[in-house]
């Protein structure tokens, strides 16, 4: 066979399996979307189903808190639910009315403050009020631990101290009442 053979058959395969290949994940996110496994912001992090990484933080205006805290207050009063945020963030702005009603419903919310400073972090909470029993300071270590991608993100801490439930980008109404007060009440 010759080359100019090869090379046609070669240019008229490799679509074919590409269209192919394209098919079937098309095929497979319909059919999860049609039973309610799929989530367009599960991006995936790796610390999902394994345990709280260690840290220890400073805190905000008040005492910081270590993991091993975080995980007894998860043991002792039920889940808890720890955002990361910055005073920075357009997002984290938008979500804070959202945080509020949950810590008016009684969610446990702690706070992970990214890369931030106490006096813009003051005027974040003045403007938009302070959701969380906890705020811990991160200089970016902790964030790496958790597998961050960027804020805010939201975990969920069960009572074995394991991560139970992550959300990447801002929680909104629908995240909430789909997504993460369904998985608190099945903790």
């Amino acid at each position: 066979m010759s080359n100019e053979i090869m090379r046609r058959r070669l240019i008229t395969t490799v679509p074919l399996v590409a269209l192919g290949a394209g098919s079937i994940g098309f095929y497979t996110m319909l059919n999860r979307m049609e039973t309610g496994k799929f989530d367009p912001h599960d991006i995936g992090n790796p610390t999902v189903g394994k345990r709280l990484p260690d840290f220890s933080l400073p805190g905000f205006d008040g005492p910081g808190f270590t993991s091993a805290e975080l995980v007894a207050e998860a043991a002792k009063n039920g889940p808890v639910v720890l955002n990361f945020f910055a005073s920075w963030c357009i997002p984290c702005a938008n979500e804070a009315p959202v945080m509020l009603a949950l810590a008016k419903d009684n969610v446990r919310l702690w706070g992970i403050s990214y890369k931030d400073h106490p006096t813009p972090l003051r005027s974040f909470f003045a403007q938009g009020g302070n959701p969380f029993a906890r705020v811990g300071m991160d200089s970016g270590r902790t964030a790496i631990d958790f597998g961050l991608f960027g804020v805010p993100e939201t975990f969920i801490v069960d009572r074995h101290g394991m991560i139970a439930w992550h959300l990447a980008g801002p929680l909104d109404a629908d995240a909430v009442n789909q997504n993460l007060l369904p998985k608190l009440a099945s903790l």
